[in-house]
């Protein structure tokens, strides 16, 4: 079997637009309230002020004026809407940090989008009669295997189940990428895979993934770079 480099891979993330539509409601106007007829005259003198409609409200001089109080209404006091989670946002790219740290990333695969902490746990160097049960060609001769373990962990609201975390490359001493050892199969002294049924938030994993480094050279550091970042651009921890 052939190491594959993992910089050949890509990921194809699928986004859902939402268009909204918005419905004006017609009102119609209730015709003119009917005339009624005028009140027959007063024998006292109107005070109505010269050039008043006819038919407009009057005041008599035996009427009593009567005042009535502007009505206030207080409105109800609202409680404030719960503001939203902060979201995670990603390290800058060639961010650098120590093996067992955790960084948070935002993270989406398919059509989950969520946040997760990853943390490099350590990084192995395998005995080479590991791969004796492989069946592997004549390109891996002078190779050593190496195990990089890591972790992940749910910190976000959404389920992740069966998601799965790739981009995550070995450095050799010299900073140059280490070839990956793609297993199809069961490896059981390395594997990686899918996140776990019901992966919600709190909830962690830990996987493996096999790299070769040559005999003169070591993997010394390992390189997370999906998006947003790229190879040889990502966060790297050592």
């Amino acid at each position: 079997m052939k190491p594959i480099d993992r910089s050949h891979r890509t990921m194809v993330l699928a986004g859902l637009t939402a268009v909204g539509a918005l419905t004006l409601a017609a009102c119609s106007d209730g015709g003119p309230a009917p005339k009624t007829a005028a009140p027959a005259p007063v024998t006292t003198p109107s005070t109505t002020p010269p050039g008043t409609p006819t038919g407009a409200p009057t005041a008599t001089a035996s009427s009593t004026p009567t005042f009535t109080p502007p009505s206030i209404t207080a409105a109800a006091p609202t409680s404030p809407s719960a503001a939203p989670a902060p979201a995670v946002p990603a390290p800058a790219p060639g961010t650098k940090v120590k093996i067992g740290d955790a960084v948070r990333f935002p993270f989406s695969y398919g059509g989950s989008e969520g946040a997760i902490a990853l943390t490099v746990t350590s990084i192995e160097k395998a005995d080479p009669a590991d791969l004796s049960s492989l069946k592997l060609d004549d390109n891996t001769k002078g190779l050593v295997p190496y195990y990089i373990h890591y972790q992940v962990t749910n910190i976000g609201d959404t389920d992740l189940s069966f998601t799965n975390l790739s981009h995550i490359s070995g450095l050799l001493a010299n900073g140059t990428q280490a070839p990956d050892l793609m297993v199809f199969g069961t490896f059981a002294k390395c594997s990686d895979g899918s996140m776990p049924s019901e992966f919600t938030n709190g909830k962690s994993a830990d996987f493996c993934i096999p790299v070769m480094s040559p005999t003169n050279s070591r993997v010394t550091a390992v390189e997370y770079w999906a998006d947003p970042y790229t190879v040889h651009n990502g966060v790297i921890w050592k």
